[in-house]
């Protein structure tokens, strides 16, 4: 599971893990970071001699808590992380640190690395570690594969996903048909109801906290990022958090709810509130209240607030099917600690689909309208975006629990995912 004596292994100290991150994110390291040469890390570093029989680097010893490169035979640094998760290149950020493509050195799984620095004023990354363990086993939650320090850093490694709905709906031209906000409307809330239920809110709700699945589970909508989310009823107890007012606005001010912008604390109605304003940007390509232009970000946040709050439901959702009204005005109508009736709103947009005959071949935009794609079809190619980079598969021939529809085998060809790198 560990490097072999023929790979020394080196334990860097903190300054020599800041400069290998930045080299892997192809940032320049400050002339004021004293620089260490492979060969010069050779010479200081601690080895496993070939052919001793000194117990191996484990992850669980107090080695843990440093970072363990691999100098190879040409004298190559490689970064490790959890003691077989070999560091690549950054691919992404979140609401707290960096998000790196990294390797299972005996598996060859890919996998994301996601990287805080533990001097950040206000560290996040352990809490969000404990989600997404508390939230394992639950459809569409991401699996952890370690977490722990090295360095200076937190560190927790995750499976690999494949493109945010926010670079899809980049790659669809910024608009998705009904269709495809139907199928991912149902996927997405069923995603926060199984949050909800385990006793938190995600309160950060947006396109690029959703990802689709890659390989089977190709069709599969991921939630992700709980960096801002927050217990909101005893788990015991099952006694809700209380009413409050004149809190800060947590989230992103473009999908928040009304209230949110008001103060009050936030709880199961925020969160499928921002869910409808993220369904009709989908449908309409932006919101009313996107690119206002203000002298500060709180001045920018209350214009936010007056536009969205000067726009009825009806406007904003005009040329679009009623089923979207009725959805956003159920949920800016229920109670602070009301629970939500999330069969109903399943129903209203279950029913729409069925109305519009549509088929549930689970055919995307992002399948349909590239140059050269086959329904059913694999083609290939390479995935390389914000958060992924490996091939897809065909879709499961199984309904996972929480999906609407069959899948189908659909798949993006080269073309796609050529178009799709940044």
């Amino acid at each position: 599971m560990f490097p072999s004596t023929a790979t020394p292994q080196l334990l860097l100290d903190p300054v020599s893990f800041a400069q290998f991150a930045a080299a892997a994110a192809g940032v320049p390291v400050a002339s004021s970071v004293p620089s260490k040469s492979p060969n010069s890390l050779q010479n200081t570093a601690r080895r496993r001699p070939s052919g001793s029989t000194q117990k191996p680097y484990s992850p669980s010893t107090t080695n843990q808590r440093r970072l363990v490169a691999a100098a190879t035979a040409s004298g190559v640094m490689e970064l490790r992380v959890g003691g077989c998760f070999r560091l690549g290149r950054k691919i992404g950020s979140g609401s707290f640190g960096d998000i790196y493509l990294g390797e299972n050195i005996v598996t060859h799984e890919e996998v994301a690395i996601k990287l805080e620095c533990m001097k950040t004023k206000h560290p996040q990354l352990h809490i969000e570690a404990k989600l997404y363990k508390f939230m394992h086993g639950g459809v569409g939650i991401p699996v952890v594969k370690w977490c722990g320090h090295e360095g200076d850093y937190n560190v927790m490694v995750m499976e690999l996903l494949g493109p945010s709905l926010e670079d899809l709906f980049n790659f669809c031209s910024r608009r998705f048909t009904l269709k495809t906000v139907l199928l991912l409307a149902d996927q997405m809330l069923a995603r926060i109801e199984y949050i909800h239920n385990k006793d938190f809110i995600h309160r950060d709700v947006k396109p690029d906290n959703f990802l689709m699945g890659l390989g089977k589970r190709g069709n599969l909508v991921y939630i992700i990022d709980f960096g801002l989310a927050k217990r909101f009823r005893d788990q015991r107890s099952r006694v809700h958090i209380p009413y409050r007012d004149h809190k800060n606005l947590t989230g992103t001010a473009r999908y928040a709810s009304v209230n949110t912008h008001r103060g009050v604390e936030q709880s199961r109605r925020d969160d499928l509130e921002s869910l409808g304003y993220v369904l009709m940007y989908f449908n309409r390509g932006s919101l009313p209240w996107q690119g206002l232009k203000a002298a500060t970000k709180r001045q920018k946040y209350e214009k936010i607030a007056e536009k969205k709050l000067s726009t009825p439901v009806e406007e904003l959702c005009r040329n679009f099917p009623n089923a979207f009204v009725e959805y956003i005005e159920y949920c800016k109508a229920l109670k602070f600690d009301e629970v939500p009736d999330y069969e109903k709103l399943r129903k209203i947009f279950r029913d729409l689909f069925r109305q519009k005959g549509y088929e549930t071949d689970y055919v995307f935009d992002w399948n349909m309208n590239l140059p050269n794609s086959n329904r059913g079809v694999h083609n290939g190619g390479t995935i390389t975006n914000g958060h992924s980079r490996q091939q897809p598969a065909v879709m499961p021939q199984v309904v996972p629990t929480g999906l609407m529809f069959q899948p189908q085998a659909v798949s993006l060809p080269n073309a796609a995912y050529n178009m799709m790198r940044k």
